[in-house]
């Protein structure tokens, strides 16, 4: 469902007022919640109701109701991630792939050919680090902010549960307007964040706070 932040707002806020008071709030109360003129508040429903997220009857004062089986994009992202934090957490030996490992193959001057008898185990290789149990999920990219450290459209991130992060590390991060992005972690001296994508066609998020989620221990693509 693709909402406009001021309509998200709006149906945030109706949908809270609801779960505490029991009843839809007016119209002009939600325009006194947002800030902005009652008028602009009816436009905003009318959108909401046409695109789904809400229902109303117009002959019935608070009236405005949360349509069925509404989920917003933000929200379904984030249900996705715990729910592979919980699958990986209660799946000991996630990712328990492993290949035959024969050799390494020159990508700049030729090396002498020999052979390898291991087995290269991806569970070894993006599992959690000796003594740690954090689980691990995967997320498939979508969009270059990340390009220039290659993690490319399409690409698949091997994730580390974690809600701290160290200067420099890649994280998945959970933003105040409920949307996730994957950028590089950064405190800054005056205690903001700020999550810098590796593109420059893309802007830094600066932030107040946000939910790191996790960090990222790896890529993986299928040509």
């Amino acid at each position: 469902m693709n909402l406009t932040p001021r309509q998200l707002q709006i149906f945030e806020f109706i949908r809270d007022f609801r779960t505490t008071n029991g009843f839809s709030p007016t119209m002009q109360e939600i325009a006194d919640a947002v800030g902005v003129s009652k008028v602009t508040i009816f436009e905003h429903v009318e959108a909401l109701v046409k695109k789904g997220a809400l229902t109303r009857d117009r002959n019935l004062a608070r009236s405005l109701s949360i349509a069925d089986d509404v989920q917003l994009p933000h929200e379904e992202r984030t249900f996705q991630i715990e729910s592979a934090r919980t699958a990986t957490k209660a799946m000991p030996g996630a990712l328990p792939l492993q290949f035959p490992l024969v050799g390494k193959i020159a990508a700049g001057a030729p090396i002498e050919k020999f052979e390898q008898d291991e087995t290269l185990r991806l569970e070894d290789l993006f599992g959690p680090r000796r003594g740690q149990s954090a689980g691990m999920f995967a997320l498939q990219v979508d969009g270059w902010s990340m390009r220039d450290e290659g993690i490319f459209d399409g690409d698949y991130v091997i994730v580390e549960s974690r809600n701290v992060a160290k200067n420099g590390e890649r994280v998945v991060a959970l933003l105040p307007n409920g949307e996730t992005t994957l950028k590089t972690f950064f405190k800054e001296r005056d205690g903001r964040i700020r999550l810098q994508p590796a593109n420059p066609d893309f802007e830094p998020i600066i932030v107040d706070d946000c939910q790191i989620q996790g960090v990222v221990v790896g890529v993986m693509r299928r040509y």
